[in-house]
């Protein structure tokens, strides 16, 4: 889900947000233009991802200039937390479980974009504060090349093949790094024996990492073997890094198995530009920004009324033919992530 980490202030003043909060001249006083604080994983690295495609689109037809910060999904709602006051951010795309927590934080406005009925009632909340825009799946990666034989279970993964060689994303830090807990939870029927399993593993970990989106490359290149991310994000990164292998894990003896971690946006609490952050909610969940979905950013369109055909489309449809897909119990995870988290920590010593 994609987590890159949270740029200083000082950083994001001179790259992503010139006139926001930065002093002087402040963005807030300018109504051509519309901020978003988002996880990783839909801008392209060379300018070629679906964030790039849309938001261009966006501004062309409405004159609405976006501006984008992006971090790791727990780093965002941190900081429009932190800014809760006075809010910087108009729109919030995060990754499950941290949607739901940034709702129960306050952080989010009931607002119904156009489009939100053809969603399944899976992915938005009840009360009408967040829904999916793009959809997507929890996954792993492996190199190609380097592998002679590609691991397919979890067991697979305590051979000594991957000492050092395998690494995941921090949960609680990173969305796709939480779905680690997630699904190993439910893959090993509950918390102590996927903590007992993830003990195990650490012996081959290099480490906590607050990016799922810097694994890629090291995974591409060698550096790595087998990592975590999500589906949306490696295949549209596999476009450039030709090594990278998308899998889902197993038990020995089981299925594989996975469940979707869309990226679920919403309207701000107070948003400086509440009606630029409506008109951006619209256009996103719009049927042309929808069908761009997996033909430009190589993800699933969250409205079900859309069915793509592009070539994108029918490789992921393969992709994630025979793959069980479970919904986890959002609410337990929401409530209990701290716990979840302090578990995995003192299990793996980290």
């Amino acid at each position: 889900m994609r987590t890159k980490p949270l740029l200083p202030l000082t950083a994001l003043c001179l790259l992503a947000l010139p006139l926001t909060a930065c002093g002087g001249n402040s963005a807030a006083a300018d109504e051509d233009v519309v901020t978003v604080y988002s996880a990783d994983g839909l801008k392209g690295e060379n300018g070629d991802g679906w964030y790039d495609q849309v938001f261009k689109d966006f501004e062309k037809e409405t004159g609405i200039k976006v501006e984008y910060v992006e971090g790791g999904s727990g780093e965002m709602v941190q900081r429009a937390t932190r800014e809760k006051r006075n809010p910087q951010a108009d729109v919030l795309v995060t990754l499950p479980p941290f949607i739901q927590q940034a709702d129960a934080k306050g952080l989010l406005q009931k607002y119904a974009p156009k489009g939100v009925d053809q969603v399944s009632g899976a992915d938005k909340a009840a009360n009408g504060t967040w829904t999916a825009v793009v959809n997507n799946y929890f996954g792993f990666i492996q190199n190609k090349k380097e592998l002679k034989q590609a691991p397919t279970t979890w067991e697979d993964l305590l051979d000594p093949t991957y000492e050092n060689k395998l690494q995941y994303s921090t949960p609680g830090v990173a969305g796709d790094g939480t779905a680690v807990l997630i699904k190993a939870m439910h893959d090993f029927g509950g918390e102590k024996p996927a903590m007992d399993y993830l003990k195990k593993l650490q012996a081959n970990n290099v480490g906590p990492s607050a990016s799922t989106g810097k694994l890629a490359p090291k995974v591409d290149k060698g550096e790595l073997l087998v990592a975590n991310g999500d589906v949306q994000m490696n295949y549209a990164q596999s476009k450039s890094m030709p090594n990278l292998g998308i899998w889902f894990p197993a038990r020995e003896g089981g299925r594989p198995t996975t469940f979707a971690l869309p990226y679920a946006a919403g309207l701000v609490t107070d948003a400086p530009h509440d009606e630029n952050g409506r008109k951006l909610l619209d256009y996103v969940l719009g049927r042309k920004a929808q069908r761009q979905v997996s033909e430009v950013g190589g993800g699933f369109a969250a409205r079900q009324d859309v069915k793509a055909t592009d070539a994108n489309a029918i490789a992921l449809a393969k992709l994630m033919d025979g793959v069980e897909v479970f919904e986890p119990d959002w609410d337990d995870i929401e409530e209990n992530l701290t716990s979840y988290v302090d578990a995995w920590k003192s299990a793996t010593g980290s």
